[in-house]
């Protein structure tokens, strides 16, 4: 934040007309300074450098470079930079990889000027803003965390099932009909949705929380 009290923001989104509007936005909006534009992430990154702003109002859907990216890259060389995500995107991989990546807070686009204006007011003081969606993908992650195997598929859980009876992936290869190589797959996927790294583990967990 500038001496005269402004908070200097930059706009990071592929489309002109959006830019526009929120630039707009901003420029009705009290002590808020839009100091910069980019149009894919790597032009963030550039900005972000020369012009050090307070607040990266990010896209995600980027050519070039997305925006989980442009966030990682600058959350490591700017952390006293904020990030806000805002994207038309509400799915659990978008949610998540900002998020990681080091984004404080994610919006829709949706959102209303005031609730947009408020989010950066609040990102300063290191206070997060969540979309409705967001915050719901947030607590579906925690469920899923704390429900062992509760994402795994109908054939995941039947191909634990003969994990748990003691089977091979040939002898499950030939009980279900399918390859050896497509057995390895699944029984990869069931080790990593089950965050273990042997089929001793996850028979363990299978057997403990009634998963077959």
């Amino acid at each position: 934040m500038t001496e005269s009290g402004f908070i200097r923001v930059i706009i990071v989104d592929d489309h002109t007309v959006v830019r526009s509007g929120l630039g707009a936005v901003l420029d009705t909006s009290e002590g808020m300074e839009l100091v910069g534009e980019a149009g894919d992430g790597e032009e963030a990154v550039k900005i972000c450098e020369s012009l050090q702003p307070d607040v990266v109002l990010m896209d995600l859907q980027m050519p070039k470079m997305g925006g989980v990216e442009a966030t990682r890259i600058i959350h490591e060389k700017w952390p006293q930079i904020h990030i806000i995500a805002l994207t038309s995107y509400k799915e659990k991989e978008y949610v998540e990889g900002v998020l990681k990546a080091g984004a404080t807070s994610y919006l829709l686009k949706n959102v209303s000027a005031e609730e947009l204006v408020s989010a950066i007011n609040k990102v300063v003081l290191d206070q997060p803003s969540l979309s409705p969606e967001a915050a719901q993908v947030l607590i579906q992650t925690v469920n899923e965390r704390s429900q062992p195997g509760i994402d795994l598929t109908e054939r995941e859980r039947e191909i634990l099932a003969l994990m748990v009876d003691g089977k091979s992936n040939s002898e499950i290869s030939e009980s279900i009909f399918i390859t050896q190589a497509t057995v390895k797959y699944h029984v990869s996927n069931i080790l990593s949705k089950l965050g273990v790294t042997s089929r001793t583990e996850a028979v363990v967990i299978a057997i403990k929380n009634n998963l077959v």
